[in-house]
């Protein structure tokens, strides 16, 4: 029998005033259950609920024997409720017990029960639980049924997220949603931060589940559904949003699902059963996280998060709340949790506060890394689904050397944690006595230690790490975290300022290193199938060289009256470097025909970190007054690995055979012609390959700040003559073998030196 257009709302009306009453958590749950039963004309209304120990608890029935309460139980994928939590689907079965998953639990007495319908207690995509009626009689449940127990599912998800179950559970045992939790990710900034969660894109709770009247609930969605197309398509007509490139495709992909009727139809039906236009919208989200996460189809489950975000802004639009997230009042133990974000958002946090950051994406080499890291914020990426698994305020601890994220952690795990930063703090202090001492090997080769920098906020780390200079300052995190092209007069104060913080020390900026991952929204650029490897760094600004003429000039002026020293980033070929070197030599010129102060000394270097240039050495020492290893992109190109895809990136080891003989053939071709090299990628702060660099012959390393106490404690430990004698066997040797990190590590071990 189908159940009036009116039924869902007359029963959610009931449920709001049995929420109301002033009785004990059972008793409202007991009133709930009876009610949905009564409404929808069925023998029996169950609820389990989710224990953290993957097991479903029968916590309130209607119909079934009432001491099989809190007695019952399946585990997630054991009978029937089992298969609902297990996979998020509802079952709406004529004879459950012929089904291959029904599994009979004598205690409550169902076996008389012939019809089954049940849905999953959901929230966020979450399971929390399952909601369940039964009858005698063989039937199917008509739509209108199962969009009923849908709905009331959402009022038993909000008592379950509120707490007011816990209360019930049995002893030694907790609720699910507060259970802890472990996430695997990768490690992208070190130091480990205990603290509380805060979303950097706030879910929307949800209180006003009820709606009074359905036309005027339809009204305000289609308003708001309105604006939120305005919205996108106001964006996509933006002057500073190009005609191509992956930002655009987003934008499109949100007006493409912004139009999509299904997912429109979907959200009026929910009203039409009696939900206000917010659930409806947090009903049908849920409904589409909980199916789409049961895909393995990585387009789908991408897809996903635009879902997440528009669905987001439409309930931020009914509600009237504003966009983005907050920024002040933060804990002062925050840990930032999020799907993604940009480099200027994480500097809009009140930085004192911020203890750690973990997300979902993100790679070692990614813009907001890159600015964590810098700020000295314990990192964590590629944590799966955590925004999704977390609330606002939960306990949570990040371990940015690991990657590994506790969330709502046991009190051993805190514990050990505490310990291991109380640890960490004592070792830094070993390396802040180390500061003012030399780094020097103990067979006396003095290696220079210099330290990476983007940000001004990395400066103060100069003096406090003891670092002899910066061996390489991005600039273009300057223009990455503005929403527009940098003026000639923001670059040349922003240079000016870094070289007065480095009090004397010497600085190499890297001139414009974008394209690849690095996208400016305001800069066009075709759209490439192949970025990493496309139209970036020194092709882009000899492309355009009105960019890169701006940049050099900020650069000459601010340096005015003093050695000046510029690092060619992605250089394939040598004549890249002349064409450089030309339009220095035009900007020199031009500053002098008009009276301004120029560098006393102009040094041009290059990046040594396109495999092509490996074998245009002796020409590129001919030209280049200095090099630089970059040893990330280097080592992708080499491999043909993305750095910033997962799935290969770990794949290739850099203390491998094939890549330690490219960087000794690069220190000992630098050596033979006089022209000095350093290496400034991730491995200089590994201590480990900082080690194996040193042997290989380099002796000027840059890394973060960070890096250079453990990596100065390894160099005094060394006898890097040694190491030498011992790499080149390694190196030379022909035992099939490629891997050379087990070789390393036991001569590291041998000789004490700490790694």
């Amino acid at each position: 029998m189908r159940v009036s257009p009116a039924g869902p709302r007359v029963l959610l009306r009931r449920l709001r005033e049995i929420m109301a009453e002033p009785i004990n958590a059972q008793d409202r749950l007991d009133k709930i259950v009876a009610q949905i039963a009564g409404n929808m004309v069925a023998e029996v209304c169950s609820a389990y609920v989710l224990r953290s120990d993957g097991v479903l608890e029968l916590y309130a029935t209607q119909g079934l024997k009432r001491e099989a309460v809190h007695l019952a139980s399946l585990r997630i994928g054991e009978g029937l409720v089992g298969t609902i939590a297990e996979e998020a689907r509802t079952l709406n079965l004529p004879d459950a017990q012929s089904h291959p998953a029904f599994q009979y639990l004598p205690e409550t007495g169902e076996e008389i029960y012939n019809s089954f319908l049940g849905v999953p207690i959901l929230r966020a995509g979450r399971t929390l639980g399952v909601l369940v009626v039964q009858n005698r009689a063989h039937r199917v449940y008509v739509d209108e049924e199962v969009e009923a127990l849908q709905t009331t599912a959402m009022v038993l998800a909000e008592m379950i997220a509120v707490g007011e179950l816990e209360g019930l559970a049995r002893p030694g045992t907790s609720l699910d949603l507060k259970r802890p939790i472990s996430i695997a990710g990768i490690g992208l900034g070190e130091g480990v931060g205990l603290g509380h969660v805060v979303l950097h894109e706030p879910r929307v709770v949800v209180t006003a589940l009820i709606g009074e009247d359905a036309g005027h609930e339809s009204e305000r969605l289609e308003e708001a559904i309105a604006s939120l197309r305005l919205f996108v398509d106001d964006m996509l007509q933006r002057d500073d949003i190009g005609d191509q490139g992956e930002h655009r495709d987003i934008l499109e992909a949100y007006r493409m699902f912004a139009h999509d009727r299904g997912w429109v139809r979907r959200m009026h039906e929910a009203i039409r059963n009696g939900l206000s236009a917010e659930a409806a919208v947090e009903k049908v989200q849920s409904d589409t996280r909980a199916r789409v996460q049961r895909q393995v189809d990585p387009f789908l489950r991408e897809r996903l998060h635009d879902f997440d975000d528009l669905a987001n802004r439409l309930l931020r639009v009914l509600m009237n709340k504003p966009q983005g997230p907050g920024r002040s009042d933060l804990p002062r133990d925050a840990i930032i949790v999020a799907r993604t974000m940009g480099a200027a958002e994480l500097l809009d946090y009140q930085r004192e506060n911020v203890r750690g950051l973990v997300l979902e994406e993100g790679g070692p080499t990614s813009h907001v890394t890159i600015v964590a890291r810098a700020l000295g914020i314990a990192t964590a990426g590629r944590a799966a689904n955590v925004a999704s698994l977390v609330e606002n305020g939960d306990a949570i601890v990040v371990d940015g050397g690991t990657g590994e994220v506790h969330l709502r952690p046991t009190p051993d795990i805190e514990a050990t944690y505490a310990e291991k930063v109380r640890f960490r703090a004592k070792r830094q202090e070993q390396y802040r006595l180390l500061r003012d001492i030399p780094a020097e090997t103990r067979d006396g080769h003095r290696i220079k230690l210099m330290m990476n920098a983007g940000l001004l906020v990395d400066l103060p780390h100069l003096a406090e790490s003891g670092a002899e200079g910066i061996g390489l300052f991005r600039t273009e995190l300057q223009f990455m975290i503005s929403s527009k092209m940098p003026k000639l007069g923001e670059q040349t104060a922003l240079y000016g300022d870094v070289i007065k913080a480095a009090n004397g020390k010497p600085v190499t900026f890297r001139t414009l290193d974008v394209g690849g991952d690095k996208v400016l929204p305001y800069l066009r650029t075709a759209q490439e199938e192949n970025p990493a490897m496309g139209w970036r760094a020194i092709r882009l600004g000899l492309d355009r060289p009105a960019l890169l003429r701006r940049q050099l000039r900020a650069l000459m002026q601010a340096s005015a009256g003093r050695d000046l020293r510029i690092m060619l980033p992605m250089v394939t070929e040598v004549e890249e470097v002349r064409r450089t070197r030309a339009l220095i030599e035009r900007e020199i010129a031009h500053l002098t025909r008009h009276g301004h102060t120029v560098p006393s000394a102009v040094r041009v270097g290059a990046m040594v970190e396109v495999p092509a240039l490996l074998w245009q050495l002796d020409g590129l020492f001919k030209v280049a007054d200095f090099v630089s290893v970059g040893s990330n992109d280097l080592l992708q190109f080499m491999t043909a690995s993305d750095r910033g895809n997962m799935m290969v990136a770990s794949r290739f080891d850099p203390l491998s055979r094939h890549f330690l003989r490219a960087l000794r053939a690069i220190v000992k071709g630098a050596g033979a012609a006089g022209v000095p090299v350093t290496l400034c990628g991730e491995m200089a702060g590994n201590p480990l390959a900082a080690m194996t660099l040193i042997g290989l012959g380099y002796r000027s390393l840059s890394m973060s700040a960070a890096a250079i106490g453990p990596v100065k404690a390894m160099t005094l430990a060394l006898d890097a003559g040694k190491l030498g004698a011992a790499l080149d066997s390694y190196l030379d040797a022909e035992d099939g073998s490629d891997g050379l990190r087990d070789k390393l590590t036991a001569f590291a071990d041998s000789e004490g030196v700490p790694y």
